[in-house]
């Protein structure tokens, strides 16, 4: 169940953060996309009923384990690390605008 809830969230949304409320990286990625103007959907693991469910199926899913745990456009991109150096890169806003999230 927690896969298919998953799934269906990043099939239905342009960017999806797993994430955790109190989790530094996951408030830096949060907040790189804020800055940006990016529309995305936070998934905070640790207030959801099955966060636990749906972190293990993300692993399975993903191979990662950690938060946060980004998807655009429906594709995996990663965690904090992936997405600082895709926006080092200039690779982010093309990635966000091709999604329809700026």
């Amino acid at each position: 169940m927690a896969l298919v809830k998953a799934q269906n969230l990043v099939s239905k949304n342009p960017v999806v953060v797993f994430s955790k409320s109190y989790c530094p990286y996951c408030k830096k990625v949060k907040q790189l996309l804020s800055s940006l103007g990016a529309k995305f959907t936070p998934i905070e693991l640790d207030l959801e009923d099955d966060g636990d469910e749906i972190q293990s199926a993300l692993a399975e899913w993903t191979k990662q384990r950690t938060v946060p745990n980004v998807f655009i456009g429906g594709q995996h991109v990663g965690g904090s690390d992936a997405m600082s150096s895709k926006h080092s890169a200039g690779e982010l806003v093309p990635l966000l605008k091709e999604a329809s999230a700026l």
